[in-house]
């Protein structure tokens, strides 16, 4: 299975494709990676507007572009970098060592660390981002949670149609390609890979490798049971 960042997400208009630079493995952009690329370009800028009552790293080196939105409430640490026209809304907490395109949200109580959002991805109610990467125009639902740990100890695999790789990554949420649509209450499963236009019902839990153009329905069986009378 070709796992390079390219067959994932088209990078011709993110700022920071240097990234994924010379990758075999999507994922290889995570970690000390994404940790030394955001040290080696962040710096204190704030060209956008922090609203009173927002909070940014006075300490550590938080970028902010034009047109970037920042709302009461919300709180970002450093370092990192976040685009041009974004909304960082009330309540989110940007925890670190997290990339922001141009365009994107980052909603309402959404919590990020570790993490890349290309352009115009959303989030915009209630999710969990943690080291994991978000393609262009991706859509969360609300209440969307990326889990990063592993229940038991050991580091992330990957299970592909062609076996299962160990990414030897303790903490390693979800690669969700370009234009995925994740429904309302979606999880996704440590070392979860969504393929490009990919949608995720409601109230779905996902693992694995889901191929592009997938529709992943979860279904329940509803009874339906008379009401007694009092």
């Amino acid at each position: 299975m070709d796992l390079r960042p390219t067959v994932f997400f088209d990078l011709s208009e993110f700022e920071h494709a240097a990234l994924f630079d010379g990758i075999d493995h999507v994922w290889h952009a995570l970690g000390e990676r994404l940790k030394d690329y955001i040290a080696s370009h962040a710096r204190s800028e704030l060209r956008g507007t922090v609203m009173e009552g927002a909070w940014v790293d006075p300490e550590n080196p938080v970028f902010i572009g034009e047109g970037t939105v920042v709302e009461p409430g919300a709180m970002i640490k450093g370092p990192t970098i976040i685009g041009r026209d974004c909304q960082v809304r009330q309540g989110a907490y940007i925890r670190g060592n997290v990339l922001v395109g141009d365009r994107c949200v980052v909603g309402h109580t959404t919590e990020m660390k570790g993490a890349v959002m290309l352009n115009e991805a959303r989030a915009g109610h209630f999710a969990y981002i943690g080291d994991t990467l978000v393609g262009s125009r991706v859509n969360f639902g609300a209440g969307t949670k990326c889990a990063n740990l592993k229940v038991l100890s050991g580091t992330v695999s990957v299970k592909t149609p062609d076996g299962t790789i160990d990414t030897g990554l303790r903490k390693f949420g979800a690669v969700i390609a370009d234009d995925v649509e994740l429904g309302c209450n979606c999880v996704t499963s440590p070392g979860t890979i969504l393929g490009k236009r990919s949608v995720i019902y409601p109230c779905t839990s996902v693992g694995g490798v889901i191929p592009a153009d997938t529709i992943v329905k979860h279904r329940q069986p509803l009874e339906l049971v008379p009401r007694k009378k009092n």
